[in-house]
């Protein structure tokens, strides 16, 4: 490797970027560790740093994987993935009571700025947005598929509320839930 893409490299384990996350893994040699770019253990000094492209070369290199970032665990951005599936997990069980990001971040015993960042890091979008979705993709398979009330189908998908769900549910769509179970399509959000 050579000295430039060494310090590009380097740099992004500096500010635990996941630029390099899946490309090198990062192997110390004080330690005889290796780990995962974005790592939170102790940064390691450039000096005591071999990069290797692959965990397997590291691992024939007589490095061990470090138990923090677990780099043996497959998955880009492995452990904020995993992260990031365990707030997906509570989502879709509990989309229809009231969700907070302090909820999910103290169910987790994170703080809410560092989930809200990993999950946004990861998916591109916040929790919150995660719960519309759920909740809007059950909302509209409860609409076509079931006779309930407008009012019922807001309140099974977390809005006590109907005049609130209507609202929202036009908003997300651009039509009415009457309109929707009737037929006149809007637009649909995948989650």
């Amino acid at each position: 490797m050579d000295q430039q893409l060494f310090d590009l490299v380097y740099e992004a384990v500096v500010k635990r970027e996941s630029t390099y996350e899946g490309i090198y893994y990062t192997g110390v040699r004080t330690t005889k560790i290796v780990c995962r770019p974005t790592c939170r253990a102790k940064t390691p000094y450039a000096s005591n740093v071999t990069f290797y492209p692959s965990l397997e070369a590291a691992l024939q290199a007589g490095f061990r994987p470090c138990k923090r970032c677990k780099p043996e665990a497959n998955g880009a951005l492995r452990p904020d993935a995993a992260l990031a599936a365990q707030v997906d997990a509570i989502i879709e069980t509990q989309y229809n009571g009231k969700l907070t990001l302090a909820m999910l971040a103290a169910s987790l015993a994170v703080s809410p700025y560092h989930l809200q960042r990993i999950y946004k890091q990861v998916n591109g979008y916040s929790p919150a947005e995660k719960t519309e979705r759920i909740r809007l993709k059950h909302a509209q398979r409860l609409l076509l598929a079931s006779n309930e009330a407008i009012a019922e189908i807001g309140e099974a998908v977390g809005y006590s509320s109907p005049a609130h769900f209507t609202s929202w549910f036009s908003r997300r769509t651009g039509v009415s839930p009457t309109a929707y179970r009737n037929g006149q399509g809007g637009d649909s959000f995948d989650s």
